[in-house]
Formats: structure tokens, sequence, C-alpha cells
């Protein structure tokens, strides 16, 4: 009787490393897609705050613990715009539901050779029914997520795509440069399209090693009280 209990506990305890495993077998392998913050090798928007990081104290020179200070935008690196960044009673940072932030997402891959993500180029992708619309463009192709040269000619979001976004009721928007908006936009129509719905944007997204298709996505910006924005950690895992 002992031997049946040990045997029985030996096999729920498979079973539930199984189900933890997936159906394949292997551990769920989770993709971080957020630029590391380095003032070397991280964009700044042309305009934006300066990173800076010191260190106030260090064990390295001596003193008894390591003790350091950051100076940086809100959308430094990997971040999230809230509807207050455009929308002037949008919800601030602190506000976006978790929900919007965190589930399934579709990673849509753009030809190097577009600058402008229009309606018509949207068109030629599979993204209706995706809660969640990634866009990985040029800027992965030529990773510019980890050169500290800031390039005006990102990929952006055509204002009638972003209405097309707005209009399928999509969670959450996320591109890998540091803006969706064109560069030099006469007015920021894509921005107050998506963050007009309350659709949060997430910018600097670092998506050279990912490929099109269904992942989760969990993105966690700071949670920063009263403001319009703040760098996140973003990861993706493939559905």
């Amino acid at each position: 009787m002992r031997l049946l209990v040990l045997c029985l506990c030996a096999a729920t305890v498979a079973c539930a490393s199984a189900s933890n495993r997936g159906s394949s077998g292997a551990a769920p392998t989770y993709i971080d897609v957020t630029v590391t913050l380095d003032a070397s090798t991280t964009p700044v928007y042309e305009g934006d705050a300066p990173m800076r990081f010191e260190f106030l104290k260090e064990m390295r020179r001596g003193d008894p613990l390591t003790l350091s200070a950051y100076s940086l935008g809100a959308h430094s690196g990997t971040h999230v715009d809230a509807p207050m960044h455009f929308v002037a009673n949008g919800a601030s940072i602190d506000q976006v539901p978790l929900d919007r932030l965190i589930g399934p997402a579709r990673v849509i891959e753009i030809a190097d050779d577009i600058q402008a993500i229009t309606a018509a180029e949207l068109g030629k992708h599979d993204w209706r029914g995706a809660p969640r619309i990634l866009f990985r463009t040029r800027s992965s192709i030529r990773g510019w997520m980890t050169s500290p040269l800031f390039h005006r000619d990102f990929a952006y979001i055509a204002p009638d795509a972003a209405q097309l976004l707005a209009d399928a009721n999509v969670q959450l928007v996320g591109i890998d440069y540091l803006s969706a908006e064109q560069f030099g936009a006469s007015a920021p129509r894509a921005h107050q399209i998506l963050l007009g719905k309350g659709i949060p944007i997430v910018e600097g997204l670092l998506l050279t090693n990912v490929h099109g298709g269904d992942y989760d996505l969990m993105v966690l910006p700071m949670k920063v009280g009263g403001h319009e924005g703040a760098p996140a950690r973003a990861v993706l895992r493939r559905r």
C-alpha cells in the first residue's frame, strides 16, 4: 500500500512537470525584447533627454556598498506611451490596465524597403483577429535599436493604418524604434488615433532575433504616477 502511494505521488509530480513544460516537453522559452539602457549603445530620440548612469558609491573603489543614480527621459529605450502622451485627459502610465499589456500578440514582419506602414501595406499581412500587433521593421533588420546613432528614416505607422488598428479594437500596438510616428510629421496623428482609443503604444522593442508569428507578450512599464510614459521590460514567448 505504501509503495502504491509513493508511485501515485511520483506520477502526479511527473504530470505536473510535463504540464509546466508544455506539450513539446521543453521548458517555455522567453525572449527578452527589451533594449539594454546604455548611453554608449542605446539611441535617444532627437531632442529627448540624454541618458546618464553613474555610481554614487562603488565597492570597486573601496566603498562599503554600490549605489547608482539614473537620469533619463520617460521615452528611453523600450518604453510605453500612455494615452496622456497626446490626449489631454488621457490615462497616465500608472493607469494603463495590465490586461492591455499582457496577452496574445502577433509579430508582423515589414520589409526593409518599407518606411511607411500604410493601410495598403497592413492589408498585405494577416493581422486581423490578433489582439496585439507588433511591427518588426527595417529598424530590426539594420540593428538600429542597438546603435547610439539616431536614424530619422525609421519605419512608422501611417495614420490610415493606425485608424484600421483602432477600428479593429486592438489592445496594444508596438514597433521596433523610438517612435511609431513619422519623424518630422506635421501632426502626431498615429499617436492621437491609437492613444485616443486608449491603445497603449510600445516603442523601442528589440525584435532583431524575432520572427513573424503569434506570441504571448508581457510588457511592464515603470509605475510612475501621473506621467505620460515610462521605460518598460518586454518579454515574448512563442505560442
